[in-house]
């Protein structure tokens, strides 16, 4: 198993998948923008989308399960709220693939300025 590790994050291979998985979907991504200014019922976020309670249930357990988003039971009402430090760990991913990149692409320019 791959491990994914920079000074601002540990995350397995697994976990990369999981939160890349949950942000390639376009409802999932509106639902965590929602959640992360506001906190909401299952409920409220379903009268946002052109589908099912249940429907929006599913992608919010895919968000939960991937850590983008926490929930807090209030009575039988689940209040669905996003986590900003996942979506810094999605960053430092992503800024450690930058970094790793432009590296590799200054040492082709150097090799290509030898010749």
């Amino acid at each position: 198993m791959v491990s994914y590790h920079t000074h601002e994050v540990d995350l397995s291979e697994d976990d990369v998948d999981r939160l890349f998985r949950a942000l390639a979907d376009a409802t999932r991504r509106d639902i965590v923008r929602r959640t992360l200014t506001d906190e909401y019922s299952i409920s409220d976020l379903a009268h946002h989308y052109d589908m099912s309670f249940a429907a929006v249930r599913k992608h919010v357990n895919v968000l939960e399960e991937a850590g983008l988003v926490t929930d807090d039971r209030h009575g039988r009402e689940r209040r669905i709220r996003g986590n900003p430090e996942a979506i810094r760990r999605a960053q430092s991913l992503l800024d450690g693939f930058e970094r790793l990149w432009r590296a590799r692409i200054a040492r082709l320019d150097a090799l290509l300025a030898e010749d």
